[in-house]
């Protein structure tokens, strides 16, 4: 059942990102290629799907979010690109395919990656023109995304992945990384979603908790999937954590252990929501999954 509505929910939103995007035809065409390439690329779509989930727990329906549910994804897919780059993880895999700059090369690739972030941002001011959106909204929507993605959240959590390989970290660096690399998108797409419907303070809050234990539960599972995923459902190589030297979950309390945290993630993200009516359900279910999830 919930993948069915994952899915229907993961088509909705590459439709929206279709009618949001820069024609891949565009001139010049090869770097709207190559951004088009690095987006629709089999992505699981969670991030603007929390974005909608935000806005629904709000009262506003998920249609009028839909340019800031594409620009969390952009700003995603763009991390992606640069994050297997040569420089970074080196991976020749995304999803079972080619990478981005081994389709389009190196220079395409960043290049590609430097647009779907800048244009992330001129398509969060856009949401200021749906109808009961004030512009007041969309600049706190814009600042928190900002702060998100900065040096200190996403780029800040892979400087200190980059950091971190070939030497042995503890289990609060760890977390400190993968709060910072990961889980802030989780927080700020509930956060963006639920902001643009006017929820109250207390309610942001608790999808601030949930985003952030959601985050947590994610990487615990990818840690275990690059040990023991199968290369054919997973679609990137196993053992990439192993190959470029970096301390995980696994390689800190093991496999079983690892499994146990991701379970006590999980449960945080669900007391998390203890305070909201059914429409938190398909969140509720969306957390159960992901530590079930094989990809």
């Amino acid at each position: 059942m919930f993948l069915e509505e994952m899915d229907v929910k993961r088509q909705y939103i590459n439709q929206a990102l279709k009618k949001h995007m820069i024609p891949e035809k565009s001139y010049p065409q090869i770097i709207h290629q190559a951004m088009h390439y690095a987006v629709f690329n089999g992505g699981k779509r969670l991030r603007p799907v929390m974005v909608l989930e935000g806005a629904n727990l709000a009262g506003r329906a998920g249609e009028d979010v839909l340019p800031t549910a594409c620009a969390i994804e952009m700003i995603h897919s763009y991390s992606l690109a640069h994050d297997d780059l040569p420089a970074m993880d080196n991976d020749d895999l995304r999803r079972g395919k080619p990478t981005c700059h081994k389709v389009y090369g190196e220079a395409n690739a960043i290049l590609a990656g430097d647009a779907l972030l800048t244009g992330a941002f001129e398509l969060l001011a856009q949401n200021a023109g749906i109808h009961g959106i004030t512009e007041g909204q969309v600049l706190q929507v814009i600042q928190k995304v900002a702060a998100a993605v900065g040096s200190r959240g996403m780029i800040g959590g892979q400087v200190l992945d980059l950091a971190s390989e070939g030497k042995s970290i503890d289990l609060e660096a760890l977390n400190t990384l993968h709060h910072l690399k990961t889980g802030e998108l989780f927080k700020v797409s509930l956060q963006a979603g639920a902001l643009l419907g006017g929820m109250d303070p207390r309610g942001l809050e608790a999808l601030i908790e949930y985003g952030r234990y959601f985050g947590l539960a994610f990487q615990i599972q990818d840690d275990i999937l690059d040990v023991s995923g199968n290369e054919e459902i997973t679609g990137k190589p196993i053992g990439s954590d192993a190959k470029n030297l970096k301390t995980t979950y696994v390689t800190l309390m093991g496999a079983a252990e690892a499994g146990k945290v991701a379970r006590a993630c999980v449960d945080r993200c669900l007391g998390a929501l203890s305070g909201f009516d059914s429409r938190a359900d398909f969140l509720r279910r969306m957390a159960a999954f992901i530590i079930d999830r094989d990809r």
